[in-house]
């Protein structure tokens, strides 16, 4: 287990895991349960290149807890996706499932590539090799993928006719977030940028802040989840996204950007250190350093950790992607005053409209986008809630009621079920 507990994120992950379990008084049988992975696997994808060579890629997919239902969770595409921080999303992924209510389990998955320098076939060729090796694994009463970092519904298309190919027969319910003409639900696309910004509406409501077109927001990380969440904050509220950025900076105006524009822009696959537009050009950490209302991190883990987290400003932190912000981090930030929006309730939109899909594709009965977002809405409000009061009984941050109000679910769930043998 050496190698899966070595990342930094499995080690946050594992210390927010005993931390909360100290407090909240959970059983330490269950938590030594929790520690690690039920089942961790490890595959070679060889595909041919477009140039007749051989490449052979290291693939994941890690399955956490199922306690409380099949397997959730996203396959992610990326040059440093490794088996412990592929088993650290699993985790946080059992967990997230659990706080926000849904008969879910934990999982994870990934292959080691950088997806921009491969072809369209070749990202098809490794999509439906990768599905073929854990194939054995999933399925939609087992474990049920998901896009993530580097995949898209297109991906989602492949694996599913991959899987189906070897059953001899269509099974739409092997993943979600699929485009809507195989079985795909409407709100899926949007669901965790929209669940960020509710998350936000609710933490300003707690907090006595009124969203207005005076509300300052900088986004770290500029893509699938941010999107959604600047363009219902700025719908909404007129709220003055001012800061966005991606791989290449951040480009900022303190009177706000312009949003749509920056949006095509950034669709067109153009990066942001080439936007000409009103703003100035800036680099992400001098982003994270904005004086602005509301911050969301919202690219990859550990952006926020203690050697800047006592520049940060904003008073408020939606963790937008999953840890983004460190141990350490946390409690510098909470001590100033800062509130954080914890990443397993703040982005679980995309898992609940991933559940509402499944839900729809096994009864063949599909849901209009009205009651999605209404539904997507509810959910996570009472889930918010529940951590909420925990953080008003427990006196403790926001980061860590999340967890406890996990935790006391699976706990009771794990006791109830007990273990076999």
């Amino acid at each position: 287990m050496n190698d899966i507990t070595s990342s930094p994120l499995y080690k946050d992950a594992l210390y927010q895991l005993e931390s909360a379990a100290e407090t909240a008084k959970i059983d330490p049988n269950v938590v030594e349960r929790l520690r690690y992975p039920k089942r961790a696997i490890q595959v070679s994808v060889p595909i041919r290149l477009d140039d007749g060579t051989v490449k052979t890629f290291e693939g994941y997919r890690v399955q956490h807890n199922m306690t409380l239902g099949p397997g959730k969770g996203g396959i992610r595409f990326h040059a440093h996706v490794d088996l412990s921080e592929t088993a650290a999303l699993a985790m946080l992924m059992t967990f997230k499932c659990a706080l926000v209510g849904l008969p879910l389990g934990g999982a994870k998955g990934g292959v080691r590539v950088d997806p921009t320098k491969l072809s369209r076939q070749e990202l098809q060729s490794l999509t439906r090799r990768y599905a073929i090796e854990i194939g054995p694994f999933i399925g939609p009463e087992n474990d049920v993928p998901a896009p993530d970092i580097g995949t898209d519904a297109q991906t989602m298309a492949w694996f599913m006719d991959t899987y189906s190919q070897i059953g001899g027969y269509a099974v739409p319910g092997v993943v979600t977030g699929k485009p809507i003409v195989v079985g795909g639900s409407l709100g899926r696309a949007d669901a965790t940028g929209l669940g960020v910004s509710y998350c936000i509406q609710f933490a300003c409501k707690k907090l006595g802040v009124q969203l207005t077109d005076k509300t300052t927001v900088a986004i770290h990380g500029f893509g699938k989840v941010a999107m959604p969440a600047a363009v219902d904050l700025k719908d909404k509220f007129n709220a003055k996204i001012c800061a966005v950025s991606d791989v290449s900076g951040a480009i900022y105006n303190e009177n706000g950007l312009n949003l749509d524009e920056i949006i095509e822009w950034t669709k067109n696959r153009n990066l942001l250190k080439d936007y000409k537009g009103d703003c100035q050009q800036i680099s992400n950490e001098e982003l994270l350093k904005l004086d602005v209302d509301i911050l969301i991190p919202a690219a990859i883990d550990s952006v926020i950790t203690e050697n800047n987290a006592g520049n940060v400003k904003a008073r408020i932190i939606a963790e937008g992607a999953n840890g983004p912000v460190t141990k350490e981090a946390v409690k510098i930030i909470v001590e100033r005053g800062g509130y954080i929006i914890p990443d397993i309730l703040c982005n679980a939109g995309g898992v609940i409209v991933s559940y509402f899909e499944w839900v729809q594709g096994l009864q063949q009965h599909f849901w209009d986008l009205e009651q999605i977002n209404k539904k997507l809405k509810d959910v996570l409000y009472d889930a918010f809630e529940i951590v909420h009061k925990n953080s008003e009984k427990f006196n403790v941050d926001m980061k860590q009621a999340a967890m406890i109000s996990s935790l006391q679910r699976l706990s009771k769930a794990m006791r109830l079920r007990g273990m076999w043998p």
